[in-house]
């Protein structure tokens, strides 16, 4: 992995301090990094997620256990043993799991962005869509943060499963009393949800030459897209 490089004629700036600039100015951060790679950047928010997922563990894992205890329960013919293995499993493999698939959800957001945008004749490269998807997952930092205080905060009756602390309609319905497919699609109207959809769009604008209605409805686009695996999932359960 290589040092980013900048895009000339723009001014310069560190790493971190596009780290810092991707909250208050995306646009800045898109322009200087509309050449650049993307290997870098990945590896440092791929390592401050983990650092947060397991530094806050301890606090959501009622609302993981929530989930596991309600997917197990789906499946009747399991018995006490099996479920309590898979559980304990779940709570081991789940946070691995998670950190590992950032990068592999940054790079097909990425790749996602880059053939929508081909609708709206959007001149982005595969490269600059990754690029534009890895700086657009960072608010994910964010709501790992908040969802720990959120946590911490609740009742743990109230945990009754991850989407109690998100921070969007998602939290506003219990699971156990709502439709999984409806569920599905709650839990990305967050805040953090619709942050990178719109970090999607500016970094298209930028880095594809689209106008900004199109460049948002193309976000809007893969928005649908990222929310097909839990509906589909929801639907096969």
């Amino acid at each position: 992995m290589t040092e980013p490089t900048l895009t000339p004629g723009v001014p310069s700036a560190s790493l971190w301090e596009d780290f810092i600039d991707i909250f208050t100015s995306p646009s800045a951060v898109f322009r200087r990094r509309e050449h650049s790679g993307f290997g870098l950047q990945l590896l440092v928010l791929t390592v401050i997620f983990a650092v947060l997922v397991f530094g806050t563990k301890s606090l959501v894992l009622p609302a993981i256990d929530a989930d596991i205890a309600r997917q197990m329960h789906a499946h009747p013919e399991l018995t006490p043993e099996q479920m309590q293995k898979g559980r304990a499993m779940g709570e081991m493999v789940g946070p691995i799991a998670v950190i590992v698939l950032l990068p592999l959800m940054a790079v097909l957001t990425g790749l996602v962005l880059w053939m929508v945008g081909k609708i709206f004749d959007s001149r982005q490269t595969p490269s600059q869509g990754m690029m534009v998807a890895t700086y657009a997952f960072f608010p994910k930092l964010l709501y790992s943060i908040a969802s720990a205080i959120i946590a911490f905060l609740s009742n743990p009756d109230r945990l009754t499963g991850m989407s109690r602390v998100t921070v969007g309609l998602g939290a506003l319905f219990d699971p156990d009393k709502t439709s999984p497919v409806l569920m599905a699609l709650l839990i990305r109207v967050d805040v953090f949800t619709l942050w990178e959809t719109a970090l999607l769009a500016i970094g298209l604008q930028i880095t594809g030459k689209v106008s900004k209605p199109n460049s948002y409805l193309a976000a809007a686009l893969v928005w649908c897209v990222g929310a097909l695996p839990g509906v589909l999932g929801a639907l096969r359960s």
